[in-house]
C-alpha cells in the first residue's frame, strides 16, 4: 500500500512556502507517496503541481459541497461538505504530516496530526513552545529543507506502517 503524506498549508503564502511545498510535492511522488492536502489554492496548489510535475498523485480534500473550486493540479477531489471539519479527514486520511507555513487552519491540521500520534513535521511554519520560549520536549520537528521533511516523513511514515498493520 502507498504511503499517503499531507501537505497542509496557508491559501494564502509566501513565495519561499510555495516554492518549498512544490518541491515537496515533486519529492514525495518521486518518492511514490500519494500528496494529500486541502485541494485549494496557496501551499496546497503549490504541492499538487509539484506532484504532478513528477507524475504523481494528488488528491485534495475539499471544505465545501462541490469540486469545482479545486486546484487544477489535483489527480483527485473529495467534496466533503463539512467545512474545517475537513482537517480531521485529511489528517485522519495521512501516515505523516509535512506543514508548510502557517495559517489557523493549518495549525489546527498540525494539532490534530501530534494529537492523533501522525508523524508531522514543520517547515518555515509553527513551532510548539513553552511559557519560556523553549521547545515542548514532545513537540514536533522542524526541517531546515524541503528534503529534510520529505525524508522525515517517509522515514516516519514507513517505520509506522511496519509497527501497526492497518485493521
Amino acid at each position: 500500500m502507498s504511503i499517503q503524506v499531507a501537505v497542509c498549508g496557508p491559501r494564502h503564502c509566501t513565495d519561499q512556502e510555495r516554492a518549498d511545498a512544490h518541491e515537496i510535492g515533486r519529492l514525495l511522488a518521486e518518492a511514490g507517496a500519494i500528496v494529500l492536502n486541502g485541494g485549494g489554492t496557496g501551499v496546497m496548489e503549490a504541492a499538487s503541481a509539484g506532484a504532478a510535475s513528477a507524475g504523481g498523485l494528488a488528491i485534495g480534500v475539499r471544505p465545501g459541497a462541490s469540486r469545482r473550486d479545486a486546484n487544477p493540479h489535483l489527480t483527485a477531489t473529495l467534496a466533503t461538505n463539512m467545512g474545517e471539519a475537513r482537517n480531521a479527514v485529511l489528517v485522519w486520511s495521512a501516515d505523516a504530516v509535512v506543514v508548510v507555513g502557517g495559517s489557523w487552519g493549518t495549525l489546527s491540521e498540525y494539532a490534530l496530526a501530534a494529537r492523533r500520534g501522525v508523524p508531522v513535521i514543520s517547515i518555515g511554519g509553527w513551532q510548539v513552545l513553552d511559557a519560556h520560549g523553549n521547545p515542548v520536549p514532545d513537540a514536533p520537528p522542524t526541517a531546515s529543507s524541503p528534503a529534510e521533511a520529505v525524508r522525515f516523513a517517509i522515514d516516519a511514515a514507513s517505520a509506522a506502517a511496519r509497527r501497526t498493520p492497518d485493521p
